[in-house]
C-alpha cells in the first residue's frame, strides 16, 4: 500500500528542509536588521558626540573672542591660546564686518602677505557673506517666537565647517569660523556576535533534518527565538538599554519570523514556481513595477515616515531618530479646534489657517464643483444623444476643448478675466451699468472665481462619460417603456439613471478625488486670497512645505489628506456597489 502523503518520507524531508531554510533566512533578516540598527545607533551616537565636541570648541572660541573685545591684539592672543588645545588640523578665523577685515587666523594659508589683520580678499567673499548671515539670523530671532539656530555646523569631507556670531555691546560685529577634522567612526560593533547567533542555530538544527515535521517546526521556532534573543541581549548591553532598543529589535524579530514562516510553510516555493511559470509576463511588467516602486511607493512611504518627525529646512541632514517627535504633528493638526478667534477689536473672526476651516472649505469646494460638473455634463450628454441633432460632431469637439487645454493655462486666463481693472467680467458688468468688483478681496467672490474656472474644466469629463454610457443603453428598453405609457421623466428615472450608475459613480469618485486635490486652480486663480480664506488642504500642505519649510508637518498634513480620501473612496464604493462587476 502507498503511504499517506503526510507520512511520505520524501515529503517529510522536503518540509524539514524548508524549515531549515526558513530558519536560516529568518535569522539573516532578523540579525541583519538588528546589526544594521546597532551600527546606525553606534554611528549616530559617535557623530553626535563628535558634533557636540566640535560645537563646544566653536562656542568656546566665540566666548573668548567676545571677552577679548571682538577685535585687536587681545583677540589674536585668545585665538592662539585656543588653538593650543585643539586637535591637529583645526584652524580658526575671526572676521569683523566693519571694514570686511580678517582680524585673526591660525590657518597656515593666512601667512606672509595674507597674515591677519588685513582686509578680506575678493576670493574670500563667502567668508564675509557667512558672517553677514550670522548677524541676520541673530537680528531675525529677536522678533521670532521660534528661534533659528545661531550656529552653522556642516560636516563635509570628514571635517566640521562651523561659524558663530561675535557680539559686542549686544550687537553682532563679526563671526568666528572653525574648521575641525572629524575622527573616523569606530568599527561596526557586533559582527562576531551576529555571525555566532546566525551560525549556531543553523548548525544545531542539522541533526534534526530526519525528525518529523512538527518536531522540526518547533525546533526551528525555538532556535530562531534563541538566536534573536541572544543577539538582542548583547545589543542592549552595547547601547546601555536604550528605550528604543526593544522596539527596534522586536520589529526585526517579527520581520525575521515572518520570513521564516513564509519559507517554511511553502510560500517561497510557490512564489518561485509562479515566477518561473509566468516569467515572460513578469519580465514585461518588471520595468513598470520598478518604476512604481521608485517613483510612487518609496516617496509615499518615506513621506509617511517623515510625518513623525520635526524635519525642517534647518535639520534635513540630521538622522530621523534625532528629530523624531511621534504623533506631535498629527496632534497639532487635529487637536486645534480654534476655528473662530477674537480679533483685536473684540469681534469674532474666522481662523483661516485652522485645519478644520480648511477641511470645511475643501468639502464645500468639492461638493459644489462635482455637482456642477455632473449636472452640466449630464445635460449636455443628453442633448448630444438626441437623434437627428444637426452638427453633432462639431458640438462634441467644441465642448471637449476646455478639457483638452492644459488647466494651468485655463486658470491663468480665467484669473485675468476676473481682474478688477482689465478683466472682461467687470467690463461686461460696466456695460450694464454695474460697478466693477474686486473679486479676490472677499472670500465668497474669490470662491466664485475658482468655482467658475473649475466648473469650466470639469464638465467635459462628465459629459464624455455620460455620453458613452447613454449610447450603450439598448433602444428596445425605451420602446417598451413608451408602449407601456411611460412619460419622458419616468423613462429617465427608471431606465436612464440606473443604466448610467455603473459608469457615473466611479467617475464621480474619481472626480471627487481630483477636485479635492485640485491644486492648480486654487493656487493660480485665487492663491488662497483673501488671507488664506480660499485655501484647500493640498495648497495649505504645499505652503507648509515650500514656504514655511516645515517638511515633517507638511508630510503629516498630506497623510491626513490621503486618509480622508481613502475613507471616502472605500465608503462610497461599498454604499453604491457600482464597481462590483468591474
Amino acid at each position: 500500500m502507498t503511504a499517506p502523503a503526510s507520512q511520505d518520507p520524501r515529503l517529510q524531508a522536503v518540509h524539514v528542509a524548508r524549515f531549515h531554510a526558513g530558519l536560516a533566512a529568518g535569522l539573516v533578516i532578523a540579525l541583519g536588521l538588528s546589526w544594521a540598527w546597532l551600527r546606525g545607533t553606534a554611528s549616530a551616537g559617535y557623530e553626535g558626540r563628535a558634533r557636540k565636541e566640535a560645537v563646544g570648541a566653536l562656542t568656546g572660541l566665540a566666548g573668548e573672542v567676545e571677552q577679548a573685545g571682538g577685535e585687536g591684539d587681545g583677540v589674536r592672543a585668545a585665538l592662539q591660546a585656543w588653538q593650543a588645545g585643539q586637535p591637529a588640523g583645526t584652524v580658526g578665523r575671526v572676521v569683523v564686518l566693519s571694514g570686511a577685515r580678517l582680524e585673526a587666523s591660525t590657518d597656515p594659508k593666512d601667512a606672509g602677505d595674507r597674515a591677519a589683520p588685513r582686509r578680506l580678499a575678493h576670493d574670500e567673499k563667502p567668508v564675509f557673506d557667512r558672517a553677514q548671515r550670522m548677524r541676520g539670523i541673530v537680528i531675525e530671532n529677536r522678533d521670532q517666537e521660534e528661534k533659528k539656530p545661531e550656529l552653522e555646523v556642516v560636516l563635509e569631507d570628514g571635517r566640521f565647517s562651523m561659524a558663530a556670531p561675535v557680539r559686542k555691546g549686544g550687537e553682532v560685529i563679526g563671526a568666528v569660523e572653525v574648521v575641525r577634522p572629524a575622527a573616523p567612526p569606530p568599527a561596526a560593533p557586533g559582527v562576531p556576535a551576529a555571525l555566532l547567533a546566525l551560525a549556531l542555530p543553523v548548525v544545531v538544527f542539522l541533526p534534526l533534518r530526519r525528525a518529523g515535521r512538527i518536531v522540526a517546526g518547533l525546533a526551528a521556532l525555538a532556535l530562531f527565538a534563541a538566536g534573536v534573543a541572544g543577539f538582542g541581549a548583547y545589543a542592549q548591553r552595547l547601547v546601555g538599554g536604550a528605550a528604543d532598543a526593544i522596539q527596534a529589535l522586536s520589529a526585526a524579530g517579527v520581520l525575521g519570523l515572518g520570513v521564516l514562516l513564509f519559507v517554511a510553510l511553502g510560500g517561497a516555493a510557490r512564489f518561485r514556481s509562479a515566477l518561473v511559470r509566468n516569467r515572460v509576463a513578469y519580465a514585461y511588467t518588471l520595468p513598470a513595477m520598478v518604476g512604481m516602486l521608485v517613483l510612487v511607493f518609496f516617496p509615499f512611504f518615506y513621506g509617511i515616515l517623515i510625518s513623525f518627525t520635526g524635519q525642517t529646512i534647518y535639520n534635513t541632514s540630521a538622522p530621523l531618530t534625532e528629530i523624531w517627535n511621534g504623533l506631535h504633528n498629527y496632534a497639532s493638526i487635529l487637536g486645534d479646534f480654534s476655528i473662530v478667534h477674537r480679533a483685536e477689536d473684540g469681534s469674532l473672526a474666522l481662523s483661516y489657517g485652522n485645519f478644520y476651516w480648511t477641511l470645511i472649505f475643501t468639502v464645500v469646494w468639492t461638493v459644489t464643483n462635482v455637482a456642477i460638473g455632473v449636472s452640466v455634463g449630464l445635460v449636455l450628454a443628453l442633448v448630444l444623444n438626441t437623434k437627428g441633432l444637426a452638427l453633432r460632431p462639431i458640438y462634441r469637439v467644441l465642448l471637449i476643448l476646455p478639457w483638452a487645454m492644459p488647466n494651468y493655462i485655463t486658470a491663468l486666463i480665467w484669473r485675468g478675466m476676473f481682474h478688477r481693472q482689465f478683466g472682461v467680467v467687470n467690463y461686461a458688468r460696466m456695460l450694464f451699468g454695474a460697478e466693477p468688483i474686486s473679486w479676490f478681496d472677499q472670500p465668497f467672490t474669490s470662491f466664485l472665481t475658482a468655482l467658475a474656472t473649475n466648473g469650466w474644466l470639469s464638465f467635459p469629463f462628465m459629459m464624455v462619460v455620460s455620453l458613452g454610457a447613454l449610447q450603450s443603453i439598448p433602444a428596445d428598453l425605451y420602446e417598451a417603456a413608451r408602449v407601456d405609457g411611460a412619460s419622458r421623466w419616468q423613462q429617465f428615472t427608471s431606465i436612464t439613471l440606473p443604466s448610467l450608475k455603473p459608469a457615473l459613480v466611479p467617475a464621480v469618485i474619481l472626480s471627487v478625488v481630483w477636485t479635492f486635490n485640485m491644486f492648480n486652480i486654487i493656487y493660480l486663480v485665487t492663491a488662497g486670497e483673501p488671507g488664506g480664506a480660499t485655501e484647500i488642504l493640498i495648497t495649505q500642505a504645499y505652503k507648509y512645505a515650500f514656504q514655511q519649510y516645515r517638511y515633517g508637518y507638511a508630510a503629516a498634513y498630506s497623510t491626513v489628506i490621503f486618509i480622508i480620501l481613502l475613507v471616502y473612496g472605500v465608503f462610497q464604493n461599498r454604499v453604491t456597489r457600482a464597481t462590483e462587476g468591474i
